[in-house]
């Protein structure tokens, strides 16, 4: 997506820089000598950095909403909707497109988030978890999915899975990692 206005070329910035070093790692500085701007501009449009990263986090949801709408819309089935799911984090780390989910990055300094950006990274978790959860329990009801647990259970632990193989993925500077650690994973749900 190309930035229509100043305030999209910040929080595009603000999205690179928090890939690249997490919510302490940047300043408004940072983000005005790549943007081009002054750090008042920053703050004409963003009064502080908690709502900066608050709005980042809000847009980085909503994007993600009309992702999985997009899979429910565009591929059929629980089982193709769980691997494309993987498709697409392997296609974003392999070409570093977004080589890490946002949220998972920001949960991991979540005792030290500001309280508006916290309650925004938490409910990325929930609302992914939630459509997780509505794919497992589609599949295992059509006869798709054999699930070990509950389709809550089977969620939040396909959801740890791809966030660990993002950050195995980062650990061992090798994207190919993350398709190693994901491929088996879908075919676990396959039925007997």
């Amino acid at each position: 997506m190309r930035p229509n206005n100043t305030s999209d070329e910040i929080l595009n910035c603000a999205r690179s820089l928090i890939v690249l070093g997490g919510y302490n790692g940047f300043s408004y500085a940072d983000i005005a000598k790549v943007v081009g701007v002054r750090n008042a501009t920053i703050h004409h449009h963003f009064a502080s950095k908690s709502v900066l990263v608050q709005s980042l986090v809000a847009r980085y949801r909503e994007e993600v909403q009309l992702g999985l709408a997009g899979l429910e819309r565009h591929v059929p089935g629980s089982l193709a909707q769980l691997r494309a799911y993987i498709q697409y984090w392997e296609s974003c780390i392999a070409d570093n497109s977004a080589p890490f989910c946002i949220c998972a990055l920001l949960a991991s300094e979540l005792p030290l988030l500001p309280a508006e950006v916290a309650l925004e990274v938490k409910a990325h978790f929930r609302s992914l978890s939630a459509w997780l959860a509505s794919v497992f329990e589609r599949g295992a009801k059509d006869g798709q999915l054999r699930l070990a647990t509950s389709a809550q259970v089977e969620a939040e632990s396909f959801m740890a899975t791809i966030h660990g193989a993002m950050l195995s993925a980062r650990a061992y500077g090798d994207p190919k990692i993350f398709g190693v650690i994901t491929q088996p994973l879908a075919n676990r749900f396959l039925p007997a």
